[in-house]
Order: structure tokens, then sequence, then C-alpha cells
């Protein structure tokens, strides 16, 4: 990792260390439709994962006599895990956000005492007005997922899955940060890690495969996933963590989406639902899939709710996904 700052176990046990008594142990629940296990971070404060890093984050930055005002740039889960971060450490808080943002995520960044400010359609877009925000008044920025004490916070997702001694933890990915930090765990553990990617919607896949440009992506209801490229140091993190990569198709989310609210009474956003897609996918009964958030708008998620059992053109008997084994 060489020019990079490195993120170590350590780093996540001391991550964890600083972050267990303000935010709760969320609940791993086991699905008796999937015969697998669900991480539910939809459960976490802000309704998502992404607080865990942004704590750590702040934590860090307080501890080291910094308390700057922070900017941060998100498709929502992020910016809220910040809002509450900072407003728990008495810090100020901005956060840029893509114009097509879920309404129930900017509502709850604004409700945690930050400023939001909508900026680009894409995160990518929102990102590079952050930075030049930050610049320009000596802000702190805090990126969503390119960062060793975000990375560190994240993976202590991956020490409460471990007490359950799984075979196989299937985790989605946009930029990488929950899949690096999660990796540090479950590598040393001896637990295959599974990434899960939108289709089209694969920024880390290609970078893996060597192409690192950033690409446009195609819309999808994964708002949260939606990156044109991974970070710098989550690639080489997962280059090294991640034991396979593998796609699903939008609908494939849409119907998980629909599934946990049907058949598990979860509602989750479609970022949530991607690696419960991937399930489909794998085989073998010691999985967990990371529900990685909740927050969904109910329009949305309504909509949602009349996807067909079936793409169109197909049949019951034309969904055999290829399938990795455990």
């Amino acid at each position: 990792m060489s020019g990079l700052t490195p993120v170590t176990l350590s780093d996540v046990h001391a991550a964890s260390r600083r972050i267990w008594p303000h935010l709760p142990t969320t609940p791993m629940v086991y699905s008796a439709a999937r015969s697998s296990w669900l991480k539910l971070e939809s459960f976490q404060k802000t309704g998502a994962y992404k607080v865990r890093g942004a704590l750590n984050a702040l934590f860090c930055q307080v501890e080291r006599g910094d308390r700057r005002p922070v900017i941060a740039a998100s498709a929502g889960n992020h910016g809220a895990g910040v809002a509450w971060a900072a407003r728990h450490l008495g810090l100020q808080a901005r956060v840029v956000v893509p114009h097509g943002a879920p309404r129930v995520k900017t509502r709850v960044i604004r409700s945690l005492g930050a400023d939001v400010i909508h900026f680009g359609d894409q995160f990518d877009d929102s990102y590079e007005h952050a930075l030049q925000l930050a610049r320009r008044h000596g802000w702190r920025f805090l990126h969503a997922f390119d960062d060793p004490d975000v990375i560190a916070g994240q993976g202590t997702v991956g020490l409460e899955i471990q007490t359950m001694n799984p075979e196989m933890v299937l985790v989605p990915i946009g930029g990488g940060g929950l899949a690096s930090g999660i990796s540090l765990v479950t590598r040393a553990a001896g637990i295959r890690l599974v990434g899960v990617q939108v289709a089209g919607v694969n920024a880390m896949s290609r970078a893996l495969r060597g192409d690192v440009r950033p690409h446009f992506t195609p819309m999808t209801i994964a708002d949260g996933l939606q990156v044109r490229a991974p970070g710098q140091l989550t690639l080489e993190i997962c280059r090294q963590g991640l034991d396979d990569i593998i796609e699903v198709s939008e609908w494939e989310v849409r119907r998980a989406m629909r599934a946990l609210v049907v058949e598990d009474g979860l509602r989750v956003e479609g970022a949530g639902a991607v690696a419960v897609a991937g399930l489909a996918h794998v085989v073998g009964t010691r999985a967990v899939a990371v529900v990685s958030g909740g927050n969904v708008d109910t329009p949305q998620l309504l909509e949602v709710l009349r996807t067909p059992r079936c793409p169109p053109g197909q049949t019951s008997s034309d969904l055999v996904p290829n399938s990795i084994a455990v």
C-alpha cells in the first residue's frame, strides 16, 4: 500500500473501543426464506452503518485537537452519519448531496443540525463541490469511504458478524469503505468475503480488473452505491481482502427489497438490499448478508412492492443464476 495510509485490524479494534459506548450493536436475524443470516445495519442510528465510520473519524479528529467544522459529500447516509457524529461531539457540519438524493435522507441530515447543500446529479459532482468548499473555507473534508478512520469504523460491523462464525459474508460495494473495513476482520478470521454490486454500477470490479478510469454509471435504485471510481485506499484493501465479486441486476435488487418487506417485515433501501440479492448466487447455508441501510422514501418503496416476480419476457424457470460455493 505504498504512499497510502495503511489500515489494520488493530485500528478496527481501536475504533470499536471508541464508538461502542455511543452506538448500538445491530441485530443479526435469521431469514428462513433465504436460509441465511441478515446483519441489520438498517437498525443503526441514522438508519445505516455509515455513522460508525463518521463517529470514529470525528473522534480521531477531536483527539488530535482539531475542532474545525466538517464538510462531507454524500448520497445521503454518510451525510446523516456525519451530522449525527458532529452533533454528538459539538462540531459544525455541512453536507453536499446530489439534487436527486432521497428526501428521507436529507430530512434526517437537517434534523440532526447539519446544513444541506444540493449540488450535481451524482455523488461525484457533490464530492468535487464539497472539496472546493473545504479548501475555500478551511473546513475539514471527511471522505465517505476513502479515509482510514472511516474504514476502521466501518470494520466494526465485521467484528460483530465474526461472533457468528459464518463461512461467508456478502457485502454491498460502492466506493468500498464497508467492504474494506469488514475485510480486515474476515481475512484474519478465515471467513470468505464476497462483494456484491449492481450491474453497470461496478466501479470496484472494473478497478480490480485494471480499469481505474472514472465511468458514468446508470441510475439505480441502489443510489448509495453509485460512484464513478472507488477510492485508492479502498481499492488496495479490497484487492487483498475480497474473495470474489458478483453482480446483480436492477430487477434482482428490487425483488430483494420487496421480499424483505413481504417475507421478513423489513423496510430496506436499495443499497441495503444488494447483498441480500446476492444470496441467490451463493451455495451454502452459513452466509451473512449485510443489510447496510433502511432509509427509503415511502413512494419508492410502494413502487417497489409492485415489482413483478419475474423480469419482463422471462418465466420463473429462466431464473437460475450462476452460483459460487461457500
